[in-house]
């Protein structure tokens, strides 16, 4: 895996390809900075060495070209602080004022580029528009993990014109690194929880998984399919009716893999999809009419965590219930405390995908997992086993 080390940046221009899809508020005024944060080692380390920086990004899904609320001129004056260096801003990504601005540039300096994808050849991988983008710099750079499963002309296509000259920055190689340490050679046993609504969303995923771990835990909206296919009653709960076999034969497959599937055994339920109402707990396979689960009970986060007491390598991807509702939070936090007790005790744990991360923000348990994955869509490519294009790419190049 080459990354910035491999390289001298010193009188060189690296254009990056960073992940700056950050939220603004109305004023325009970024409100969380993570992203950006994740990014910083990198380009300290290349104006550090004397390089400058040619800085590409998206920012939200523009419809039709140019929309002020999507620009990237809105994180200069946050930029500039941070890296306490000239931030200048081209107002076009490719095109005359980008090619000046970019050989103006002076090392330590760092140029942002508008939006890419005011150009719809950005989301089409167009070779013409990536070949324009690689006239701006020496050295290609790709540390843009949340877009590195999609075939974009700035994170798959630019690379080959950079044969040699293209690499990862600090961000990349630390996920690449870290999914690797929970698929590739994992400390066992090892688990992997898994929530959310829909098995259909996470099905390609848990295949994937059962040849790889020792347990895997199923919470979230899923459970109920895997209990309704095994002749639970699950009232109103949501259930995929046309999933059922399909969970049975994953059932199947773990027993015939040694792989021990951990389903709930209990739920808290309620008579509506809100915070209020007649809220109980109920045996999974017993939720009477008109009731709905909502979130595990305390008798499967009991379960969950007795059974990843003694676990040694954790991935988690996706909430235990409707945690964003109070009333249906308890077992997303729980589960959380559990894997941050695991990892207190010497276990490796990698969180991600967006409300898992979003669980651990709420819970201030982001210092007590091992790694929180800034790249939700890509590490569940990665963890179905999907080669990702922004990757292939810098390593083919």
């Amino acid at each position: 895996m080459r990354t910035i080390d491999n390289f001298s940046f010193n009188g060189k221009k690296a254009l990056i390809r960073v992940d700056f899809n950050v939220p603004l508020n109305a004023e325009f005024q970024i409100t969380d900075d993570t992203r950006i944060v994740e990014a910083l080692p990198t380009l300290r380390k290349i104006l550090g060495e004397g390089g400058s920086v040619v800085l590409m990004s998206h920012l939200g899904r523009p419809k039709e070209g140019p929309e002020e609320k999507f620009s990237l001129k809105h994180l200069v004056p946050y930029l500039q602080k941070a890296l306490d260096t000239t931030v200048h801003f081209a107002n076009d990504c490719i095109g005359a004022e980008a090619v000046e601005k970019a050989a103006a540039l002076k090392p330590g300096e760092v140029l942002l580029l508008e939006n890419l994808r005011f150009y719809k050849e950005e989301t089409k991988g167009d070779v013409t528009f990536a070949e324009k983008l690689a006239r701006l710099g020496d050295i290609y750079v790709n540390d843009a993990f949340g877009t590195a499963h999609r075939a974009h002309a700035s994170t798959a296509v630019i690379a080959q014109f950079f044969k040699g000259k293209s690499c990862f920055g600090y961000l990349m190689a630390r996920e690449l690194e870290n999914i690797g340490k929970a698929l590739e050679n994992p400390q066992r046993p090892s688990a992997a929880v898994m929530g959310g609504a829909k098995i259909s969303d996470k099905l390609a995923i848990v295949r994937n998984l059962m040849d790889k771990v020792d347990r895997i835990f199923i919470g979230g909206g899923m459970a109920f399919t895997f209990i309704r296919a095994q002749g639970g009653s699950i009232g109103s709960s949501l259930c995929e009716e046309d999933m059922l076999e399909t969970c049975l034969n994953l059932l199947k497959e773990a027993g015939s893999k040694n792989v021990e599937f951990v389903l709930p055994v209990d739920a808290v339920i309620n008579n509506a999809f809100a915070n209020e109402g007649d809220i109980k707990t109920a045996d999974i396979n017993a939720i009477p009419d008109g009731y709905m689960g909502l979130d595990i009970g305390p008798a499967s986060v009991k379960l969950f965590r007795e059974k990843l007491a003694d676990v040694r390598t954790i991935l988690w991807n996706g909430p235990m219930g409707v945690f964003e509702m109070s009333s249906f939070e308890e077992g997303t936090k729980q589960v959380a405390l559990a894997i941050a007790a695991a990892t207190e005790n010497g276990a490796f744990s990698l969180v991600g995908g967006g409300d898992s991360v979003a669980a651990v923000g709420k819970y201030a348990l982001k210092q007590k997992v091992s790694y929180v994955s800034t790249g939700g869509g890509a590490m569940l490519e990665y963890i179905e086993g999907k080669a990702l294009p922004g990757v292939v790419a810098v390593n083919e190049a």
